[in-house]
């Protein structure tokens, strides 16, 4: 067992020890990868050495011994150093900047509203635009991503804009004038279920003139709700 005053560690400190055979007479042993000074604990054959009385480290680099050592004695640098919390994210911070590109290969644990109201709050691995004239584009040069909602025809939309030829939005759009419900569909004030319409008592609208209803496919107006068939009254065009 060494002789001497153990070291003691702490969450902060993170050690390293490097090892060298002495030959006869040797004074001076260079400490690979260096050492900051006054971090440095020296062990000869398991006793530890005292700085200044014993040994100087002065330079980072080298340690030297003030009795020389005996040929084959094994010195024992014990280097230690510090690390901060600075540069990771802080569960407890309110507010961080991450200077540099951030990857969560899990998914981020996030919450998203809709109108002041929460729609989720959990993880979130994507986000899925859905609908005809949805487009998504990653402009790589900018690095920023464009999103264009043209509308789906339906929902009560006023639906899907007709472009020029330079794909620019002319002032038509077209509303195809059936429609088809294919999943069952319960419209709901539950803002935890598929099928949600608003908390309050809402009018759900189509402005396709004609719904058809898959067979075997139910489709439920909840309490609160109102249905609401070709609005702009299309049908009678």
């Amino acid at each position: 067992m060494g002789i001497g005053r153990p070291v003691s560690l702490t969450s902060s400190i993170a050690a390293k020890i490097v090892s060298a055979t002495a030959t006869a007479g040797q004074t001076s042993f260079t400490v690979t990868g260096g050492y900051n000074i006054n971090q440095l604990a020296v062990f000869r054959n398991g006793v530890r050495l005292l700085s200044g009385s014993d040994y100087t480290a002065i330079d980072g680099a080298t340690v030297t011994l003030l009795s020389a050592a005996s040929l084959n004695d094994t010195l024992e640098f014990q280097v230690f150093d510090t690390f901060q919390a600075s540069d990771a994210i802080l569960k407890s911070s309110s507010n961080q900047t991450i200077d540099g590109a951030l990857t969560a290969t899990g998914g981020l644990n996030i919450g998203i509203q809709s109108a002041g109201s929460n729609v989720t709050t959990g993880v979130v691995t994507a986000f899925n635009f859905v609908g005809s004239g949805n487009t998504f584009l990653y402009d790589a040069s900018s690095k920023t991503v464009d999103i264009s909602i043209s509308g789906s025809g339906g929902g009560g939309g006023l639906g899907t804009a007709i472009n020029y030829e330079d794909a620019t939005t002319s002032p038509f759009s077209y509303i195809d004038y059936e429609a088809l419900v294919k999943d069952n569909l319960n419209f709901t004030t539950d803002i935890n279920e598929t099928g949600f319409a608003g908390v309050n008592t809402s009018l759900v609208v189509t402005v396709n003139p004609k719904i058809v209803v898959a067979s075997g496919v139910g489709m439920t107006v909840g309490a609160g709700k109102t249905m609401v068939i070709d609005v702009l009254q299309l049908g009678d065009l």
